[in-house]
């Protein structure tokens, strides 16, 4: 394992003392548990939206605190859920007297401290809905039950652009379910991640093999084989989004290619020429297109496509509201 650590059992909570020594202005953390993250300039009267999931994908989750987007994020280690009481606490803080949203990724740790989080609001009198990002087409048949990945991205859009213009509770879970209604993502893997406590990799992938559908903690995808071009990944990507949530000709999508960690930014974009090209064959616009990693895996080389389908003016309006994070500004 070569990676600039200390101790592998720190690995969490010094990168999070990094990011507060750097960014200290945007950020802060509560209670003294680092893993507490919360933004540094709460908005009274503004619906709050956080999120929570496992280190070992930024941007995702933390990196979407911040102006125009999110609002909190309860910080579990590597691959691991946040507790309940973290993700309770980043609620008590960020809780401005408009509600909560809870946004995060369809996984069953998740799920479960969510909800007990939720409960615990609840006996404050702070109001809290909840909504999972699912959108890991290869994942599952049954959309309730697909692994949320980089599509959430949009949801965190879409959301936090409506709590920003004072959106109602409810009004931002819909913005929120809009977007996920709209979006469907596809990814593979070419090569493996070492979880620092772990020590190894977490799967194994032959020199010339990769892994179609492969989830971004190593879940199994729908094929393992050699490794094809760019143009034909961007084929049975898109013929599988596609399939599950046909364009019509003449509609409008977002594009994101995302990077898992190790792919460079010049193999991203020669396949969003890829991608680009089909969308284009097809008569299928492309409204944005976001190029880089939005959803992280460790070290792993691959990518995902996500398309996100533009059901009206008001998404378009919430997509192009300008954000600001330590990790991402949007103009």
């Amino acid at each position: 394992m070569k990676k600039i650590i200390n101790a592998p059992e720190n690995y969490v909570d010094e990168m999070l003392q990094g990011i507060y020594a750097a960014h200290g202005d945007q950020v802060k953390y509560v209670n003294d548990d680092l893993r507490c993250y919360c933004t540094a300039n709460k908005k009274d009267g503004k619906v709050a939206i956080i999120t929570g999931g496992g280190t070992g994908h930024l941007p995702l989750f933390l990196g979407y605190v911040g102006d125009g987007l999110l609002d909190g994020c309860g910080v579990g280690g590597v691959f691991q859920s946040p507790s309940a009481e973290q993700i309770y606490n980043v609620s008590k803080e960020v809780e401005a007297g408009a509600g909560i949203l809870y946004l995060y990724g369809n996984y069953t740790g998740d799920i479960m401290n969510f909800d007990m989080a939720a409960e615990m609001c609840e006996m404050d009198d702070i109001e809290t809905r909840s909504i999972v990002g699912a959108d890991d087409v290869n994942s599952n048949a049954d959309p309730a039950v697909r692994r949320g990945v980089a599509g959430i991205f949009f949801m965190y859009k879409c959301a936090g652009a409506k709590a920003a213009k004072g959106g109602t509770l409810d009004e931002v879970l819909a913005a929120a379910q809009k977007a996920k209604d709209n979006t469907r993502t596809v990814g593979f893997a070419l090569t493996p991640c070492i979880i620092p406590e772990v020590g190894h990799p977490n799967f194994t992938l032959g020199e010339n093999e990769m892994a179609m559908g492969m989830g971004i903690h190593g879940e199994p995808g729908v094929w393992n084989g050699p490794i094809k071009t760019a143009d034909e990944l961007a084929k049975e990507s898109l013929d599988t989004l596609l399939d599950d949530m046909p364009v019509a000709a003449g509609e409008e999508v977002c594009l994101l290619i995302n990077g898992l960690g190790a792919t460079s930014v010049e193999e991203l974009y020669i396949l969003c020429n890829s991608v680009r090209k089909i969308l284009d064959e097809k008569g299928v616009k492309v409204y944005r297109t976001f190029v880089g990693e939005y959803a992280t895996s460790m070290e792993m080389a691959g990518a995902s496509i996500s398309i996100c389908r533009m059901a009206d003016d008001e998404m378009k309006e919430q997509i192009d509201m300008p954000v600001k994070t330590p990790f991402y500004t949007q103009a």
